[in-house]
Formats: C-alpha cells, sequence, structure tokens
C-alpha cells in the first residue's frame, strides 16, 4: 500500500542498499534473544532477501540490542546469533552484506540507537551509499523514524506490537517481507535502474 510516494527517481543502483531491522521485521521477535536456538526466520524473508540480491543491492541489518548493556547477553552470544542466521541465509540463496548494532543502553544516549541515524551513517560510510536513494525496512515505530530521520524510503511491515504504537507515516505498507522486496523492484524498474 503506498502511502507517501516520494516524487524523486532512484539514482546509481549501486549507491543502494535496504536496511533491515532484525527482531520482527526477518526474524521471529523473542525478546532479548540471547541464544542461535531462539532464532526463527519469518516467512518471506529468505526470498525476499534473495530478490534484493538478485536486483544488485547491498542488504544491511542495523538493530538495537541493548541487552547487551543490560548483561542479558554478551557480544559473543549476539555474534553467534548472527553466524547461525548468515548460514540460515546463506543456505536458502540469501546474502547479507553487513550487520551493524547498538549494543547500549536506551539511557547511554548514543548516536547509534534507533531512531537516531548513527549506524546507517557507518554502513553509508562504508559502503558509499547515497542515503537518500536508500531503503528501510523495520516493524516498529523506530525503524520508520529512524529511516525518515535518514532521508531513506521507509517500508512498514506492521506486527502486532506496531498496532500499540502511534507510528510516523512510512512511505508504503507491506503485508510481510516479501511483498515489501517487490515494492523495491517495482520502484526500481519505474527509475529504469533494473
Amino acid at each position: 500500500m503506498i502511502l507517501n510516494k516520494k516524487s524523486e527517481k532512484f539514482q546509481d543502483i549501486n549507491k543502494i542498499a535496504v536496511f533491515l531491522d532484525r527482531d520482527g521485521t526477518i526474524c521471529k521477535d523473542v525478546h532479548y534473544m540471547s541464544s542461535p536456538d531462539q532464532l526463527e526466520l519469518l516467512p518471506g524473508v529468505v526470498e525476499g532477501i534473495s530478490l534484493l540480491n538478485s536486483l544488485g543491492l547491498k542488504v544491511i541489518i542495523v538493530t538495537n540490542q541493548s541487552g547487551i548493556a543490560r548483561g542479558y547477553f554478551t557480544e559473543e552470544d549476539l555474534n553467534e546469533i548472527h553466524q547461525k542466521m548468515l548460514k540460515m541465509l546463506s543456505e536458502g540463496g540469501a546474502r547479507i552484506d553487513g550487520i551493524y548494532y547498538c549494543p547500549h543502553h536506551p539511557n547511554e544516549g548514543c548516536e547509534c540507537r534507533k531512531p537516531k541515524i548513527g549506524l546507517l551513517l557507518k554502513a553509508a560510510q562504508d559502503f558509499k551509499l547515497d542515503l537518500k536513494n536508500c531503503f528501510m525496512i523495520g516493524d516498529k515505530c523506530i525503524d520508520v523514524q529512524a529511516g525518515r530521520n535518514a532521508g531513506c524510503t521507509t517500508i512498514l511491515i506492521p506486527s502486532t506490537e506496531t498496532e500499540k504504537e502511534i507510528i510516523p507515516q512510512p512511505d508504503y505498507i507491506a503485508a510481510n517481507f516479501y511483498e515489501a522486496a517487490k515494492i523495491i523492484e517495482r520502484l526500481l524498474k519505474e527509475s529504469n535502474l533494473i
């Protein structure tokens, strides 16, 4: 569903990335996931990420992980979770180009915790991206706000938790991850980039 279509066309596919929230967007939202055994990919995620890969886009996860600061799990635990996630995606033919996470407590006032854009800025620097031509897919208010704050086109995949939030208006709403990937494909076709 189109909510707030941008008028400008997308340019230079080499500078476009799709930023993904992790919990509730590509994997089941487990409160403070601390073990790889808790990881469960959501339906359509492998196919959606594979589609984004086939379009020549970089696919980058940006995730708040305050469970580290709270002492619920370590960075080593998080790395194990991410290694399993990458393996599961790879087995389905999907690739993630980068994972950026904020380990801080919400009260620390860091610049990397979404909805601030520190993670997106770091990825943009590392991958030479144009944030105004990038996409942000997420299931929560902070994901949409982070994308808006960075100038990205935002796609919301509503969840039961989203219904309890006041969401800043995303550019698009998708029923699931694969539909979000198809929206991006359509926009790039309209811009004659693919």
